[in-house]
């Protein structure tokens, strides 16, 4: 395949409705052309781990991408007429519309998902596909004018009828909503998933309004619920009330999107003209991790869900504005409760990461007895501080207000976070007084203090220290510039506010470090004396040869759950 080099467009451009594409679309990042020799790509799916999928329906190929490297490679040859990729659960599934079924991919092995009819008529050639987070597949059928739903278990049975032409459809990030694009009138609908596979409430949510030509195609979603379409020339935006936000010009006539790359604010779109990328200031949704399957890699702990453990996932904590708060709790199966409770905040700079990437955490902590809430909250490319540290006490007062539908005992809430979230952990500790660290989500009758926490290898100096210092000699490279919005010399006051240092206090509960021997044992040291002046239970475990993110890699996984289980037994049971 003949390889063009990355080159921005001169010709894109981005459509602004309302000024509201300044907040969401990078503008100071043109469209890039990544690669054009396709008959016709269509869509993409981005596998959560470095790499793109996306098929050429003309070619009869599926391609695979890595940004890392910059190669475009065939990854599977006479692949067959695949309309369209979606990767969750660690697995690539396929609208295989040539062979009128939807499929899985292992290794490069298309296998048939049960369910379906042998011998579909050409009007049940599926189109597009999107799999929800318990594994059920929803697909549509143009020519029926019909959506369908396979359960995970292999029954398949219709859930939307007389709909004109669906062609692209996605879930909300909630999974409560599914949305439909009607291809000839160019309508987005959206329906109320009341259970899997069950649907009411269809209604108009958008339309095109973009001359005569055909075409709302394929969809995706971002991290804030706001809704992509590839329509005749652009791809269109709107948020979670249909509002139009954005357009995205391509020079040849989009077909899907998807958003990827490791920070998830690449969206994704393939077309006639080939693959474009264009980058975001917002996130694109992370795969669910595999349900059952154990990892493959064996340096990474397990993610898969014991049946210890039971799974509550992308719980709505909060919202602001329309902008919904997900979580994803898991609580024990076995013991009497109500249990001690603990918030897992993950970390990527204050700008990257997903709740997902601290499931294993988790897991691990509610299979020893505890309720665990891995929250997602809003980065920093989204929402500039203090959204993130609001986000997180709004996860606390949430869990204390629903302590009896999850079995927590209120009183016994602690917290872990790790990088950034451990920043963020420390401060939630040591500010829950602070009302501008609090905001307007979560149950507001409820208080957001903590019982205990850990800090793993999270900066608690703020105002000083190495964190001001990369503010003031790499502006354009640290992250807290980012993050806040502003260098620590144009900003202090918001420098102070973030400081968990500053707000330690004779108040602030038992607090543990934890570091990997080459991760700056010595980073957190002014904290450990100045909350010993206190009189606070204070200490820091060191993990030999640990690096930073240690404490999501084998062997000092298992070592460092432990150590939290002895820490949090001390102060939460």
């Amino acid at each position: 395949m003949k390889r063009l080099a990355i080159f921005l467009l001169s010709l894109a451009f981005i459509n602004n409705t309302n000024n509201a594409a300044d907040s969401i679309v990078d503008t100071s990042s043109p469209l890039e052309t990544i690669a054009t020799d396709f008959g016709l790509a269509d869509g993409p799916a981005w596998d959560g781990g470095g790499n793109l999928y996306f098929p050429d329906v003309k070619g009869g190929k599926l391609y695979r991408y890595n940004p890392k490297s910059g190669k475009v490679q065939v990854f599977l040859n006479n692949a067959g007429r695949i309309s369209a990729t979606y990767f969750n659960h660690g697995k690539l599934f396929l609208s295989n519309n040539g062979a009128s079924q939807i499929s899985v991919l292992n290794g490069k092995q298309k296998t048939r998902i049960a369910g379906q009819p042998r011998d579909a008529k050409p009007s049940r050639r599926p189109n597009d596909l999107v799999v929800d987070q318990q594994g059920g597949i929803y697909y549509t059928l143009t020519g029926a004018g019909e959506v369908v739903w396979i359960s995970p278990e292999g029954k398949q049975h219709i859930v939307i009828k007389n709909i004109k032409t669906p062609n692209g459809l996605i879930l909300s990030p909630d999974g409560k909503t599914l949305y439909v694009a009607a291809y000839v009138p160019k309508e987005i609908w959206a329906y109320t998933v009341t259970k899997p596979g069950v649907v009411e409430n269809g209604r108009l949510f958008a339309k095109m309004d973009s001359g005569p030509q055909k075409g709302a195609d394929g969809m995706t979603v971002d991290r804030a619920g706001n809704v992509y379409c590839a329509g005749p020339a652009d791809i269109w935006i709107w948020n979670p009330e249909g509002k139009l936000l954005a357009k995205i010009h391509t020079p040849t006539r989009p077909i899907n999107c998807t958003f990827g790359d490791q920070d998830m604010r690449s969206l994704y779109i393939t077309g006639f003209g080939g693959l474009y990328r264009q980058r975001m200031n917002t996130y694109g949704c992370f795969p669910e991790p595999a349900l059952k399957e154990k990892t493959k890699n064996p340096k990474r702990p397990s993610t898969a869900i014991p049946k210890t453990v039971s799974p509550h996932l992308n719980v709505v904590y909060g919202q602001v504005g329309h902008r919904k708060l997900l979580a994803d709790i898991f609580v024990p199966k076995s013991g009497k409760g109500p249990f001690p409770a603990i918030i897992v905040v993950h970390g990527g700079g204050w700008l990257n990461g997903d709740k997902a990437k601290f499931r294993a955490l988790a897991l691990a902590l509610c299979e020893r007895g505890y309720v665990t809430m891995a929250v997602g909250y809003r980065l920093g490319h989204e929402a500039k501080f203090p959204a993130g540290i609001q986000d997180c006490n709004a996860a606390v007062r949430f869990l204390r207000g629903e302590a009896q539908k999850y079995h927590v005992d209120p009183q016994k809430i602690g917290a872990v976070g790790g990088s950034a979230g451990g920043h963020l952990v420390g401060l939630m500790a040591a500010a829950p007084h602070v009302k501008q660290l609090q905001g307007s989500a979560g149950n507001q009758d409820q208080p957001s203090n903590l019982q205990a926490a850990i800090v793993m290898a999270g900066p608690m100096q703020m105002a000083s220290g190495s964190v001001a210092d990369r503010s003031r000699k790499n502006p354009k490279k640290s992250n807290s510039n980012q993050w806040l919005g502003k260098t620590i010399d144009e900003a202090p006051e918001l420098y102070q506010l973030s400081d968990a240092y500053l707000h330690f206090s004779k108040k602030t509960p038992p607090l543990l470090f934890m570091v990997g021997e080459f991760d700056q044992p010595e980073r957190n040291a002014p904290s450990r004396e100045k909350l010993k002046s206190f009189g606070v239970d204070t200490d820091v475990k060191v993990y030999p040869k640990g690096k930073h993110g240690c404490w999501n890699q084998l062997p000092w996984f298992n070592d460092m759950v432990t150590d939290m289980d002895q820490f949090f037994q001390n102060h939460l049971k």
